[in-house]
């Protein structure tokens, strides 16, 4: 019974303390203690918890490593003084192993390396000490950057070169010096527009200088937008007029676009104009303030029959040409192009006019005419086509207005006598079918005096004459009207009905025929003679372009639709 409790309570102390020494175990461990004390003695260095550098205050761990990593430092400071920079950075590692942070050792090292031109060691111990030392070294890294992407860029590497100069710039983003480093790079590696892009946030960011602009201007000529090129050279000459490099590249511009506006003149005398057109367009774009070159393709954009683009062109010709005659000393080219621009511009109005009265869009055909007249008030052609625009809107004051007014400036022009007889014979006719019939007859009497040679007028005076009971004024119209038209069946029936009994060749070869026969020849006479066409007057190149371009066609018979036109 007594050994199966031992055995029990045997198993319920391991349970307890499962981690228990056995007692052969704790006998060994006092045999190995006697054995220590009768080989030191009574000595307090193995007494537990004992600090022996108590003893000594020299010999503490802390004190050994700081002074053995000083005395290394000041072997590096001393390789330094005496440039052994090998040396230094052995020794400044060998203090940064016992003192691994303490800054003053990674910056001292990386100075070592920036020595031997080692920069990216240099690079990274100033990293390890920023680290330790956020914020204090950021200049100091980016002058390293600096030299590196300088090295870099001396042998040819400008890729590489760039990316240090970047990160110079990171570092140190207000110096200009590390960003035209940068610009050189890039201008190495033909990577011109980020070139443009660098120096536009320069000019943005940055007080604008006649250098940035001028610097800009060059990188658009480099990337052929020569437009651009020529606004930024401007800026740069406003801020400083005798900035040498921006005039030179303003000369530079002045004869290239020269070079092609001649191109452009060849092609157009040789009737090629879409290509000069486009050499034009060159030559804007070499100088966009040229208000020569705006004339010029404004004429040849008129020629083309594109009167929208003529038009503004010529327009920025007048306003660029005034802008200089209020600025320049020189006046004489300037006012020269503006007369000439606002000539050309007056055709436009009247050709784009002739164009839109030939499609049907006469009101738009008026305004555009309203605008060349008040540009040129002295053109007489300008009246006449406004005329004949009114005369298609049926109109009759406003035409007969018109043509009176080009009367009066070319009192002698058989083109104006033509229109008012064929406005007055329609306006007589009007009135004859309003039964006003003394006011149709003074209307055809007033398209005879313009025109003798139409037969009809006389046919339709001599209807209204018969109306109002003028007898003699009708047989003398009606003979008429058989002298120019002798198969004029009307004319034959009105006459039989007046002279009942009476042969024709008896009337026609009565005294009365013989004089009325007399009296017409006097009029169509002067119809016939050279001295009846001319316009009495020298019109000029102006006037000569819009008549050649009148809605009208000045042919006596072809003037107007109802040239012809009879009375009921």
């Amino acid at each position: 019974m007594d050994s199966s409790l031992k055995k029990k309570d045997q198993q319920v102390d391991d349970s307890l303390f499962p981690t228990a020494v056995s007692e052969q175990d704790l006998e060994e461990a006092r045999y190995k203690s006697v054995q220590l004390k009768q080989l030191f003695g009574p000595s307090k260095l193995t007494t537990p918890g004992h600090n022996y550098s108590d003893c000594r205050p020299d010999l503490q761990a802390d004190f050994i490593i700081r002074n053995k990593a000083f005395e290394h430092y000041s072997k590096g400071e001393e390789a330094m003084r005496q440039f052994q920079f090998e040396k230094a950075v052995i020794c400044y590692s060998k203090a940064m192993t016992l003192q691994p942070n303490q800054s003053q050792f990674y910056v001292r090292q990386a100075e070592a390396y920036l020595q031997l031109c080692d920069f990216q060691s240099a690079a990274a111990g100033y990293k390890h000490a920023s680290v330790l030392e956020p914020g204090d070294f950021h200049i100091r890294m980016a002058f390293i950057y600096y030299l590196q992407g300088q090295c870099l860029f001396d042998r040819g590497l400008f890729l590489e070169a760039l990316e240090s100069f970047s990160k110079a710039a990171e570092l140190k983003p207000h110096c200009r010096a590390y960003q035209m480093r940068r610009l050189a790079c890039l201008t190495a590696l033909g990577r011109y527009s980020d070139c443009l892009q660098l120096v536009t946030d320069w000019i943005e960011s940055d007080s604008q200088t006649a250098d940035l602009y001028t610097l800009r201007a060059r990188l658009y000529l480099k990337l052929n937008q020569v437009t651009q090129c020529y606004h930024d050279a401007k800026s740069a000459l406003a801020l400083n007029p005798t900035c040498p490099e921006t005039i030179a590249l303003l000369s530079q511009l002045e004869e290239s676009g020269e070079q092609v506006r001649q191109e452009a003149v060849s092609k157009a005398l040789s009737g090629r104009l879409p290509e000069a057109l486009s050499k034009i367009n060159t030559a804007l774009q070499h100088l966009p303030e040229n208000e020569r070159y705006y004339l010029f393709r404004g004429i040849l954009y008129r020629r083309l029959k594109d009167f929208t683009a003529s038009i503004e062109d010529l327009v920025l010709a007048i306003e660029l040409s005034e802008q200089k005659v209020g600025h320049s000393l020189l006046q004489e080219e300037p006012r020269a192009v503006q007369e000439e621009a606002r000539a050309q511009l007056v055709l436009t109005y009247n050709d784009f006019a002739v164009q839109c009265s030939s499609r049907g869009f006469h009101p738009e055909a008026i305004l555009l005419l309203n605008k060349a007249i008040q540009e040129e008030k002295r053109e007489r052609g300008l009246y006449m086509n406004r005329g004949d625009c009114f005369f298609k809107q049926e109109e009759w004051s406003f035409a007969l207005a018109d043509y009176q007014q080009a009367e009066e400036m070319s009192p002698n022009d058989p083109a104006i006598w033509a229109r008012l007889a064929v406005l007055h014979n329609t306006m007589g006719s009007h009135s004859f079918q309003e039964r006003r019939f003394q006011e149709a007859a003074d209307r055809f009497s007033l398209a005879i005096k313009y025109n003798p040679c139409v037969c009809r007028y006389y046919e339709n005076r001599a209807k209204a004459f018969h109306k109002v009971l003028n007898l003699q004024g009708t047989m003398k119209d009606t003979i008429s009207t058989l002298i120019l038209d002798p198969a004029n069946d009307e004319a034959l029936t009105l006459l039989m009905s007046l002279s009942p009994g009476c042969t024709v060749s008896d009337i026609l070869s009565s005294e009365t025929g013989q004089t009325v026969r007399r009296q017409l020849m006097e009029k169509i006479q002067p119809c016939h003679s050279p001295g009846f066409t001319t316009s009495g007057s020298d019109a000029g190149r102006l006037c000569s372009d819009l008549e050649r371009m009148a809605v009208a066609n000045e042919d006596t018979e072809s003037v107007s639709l109802t040239a012809n036109q009879k009375v009921i």
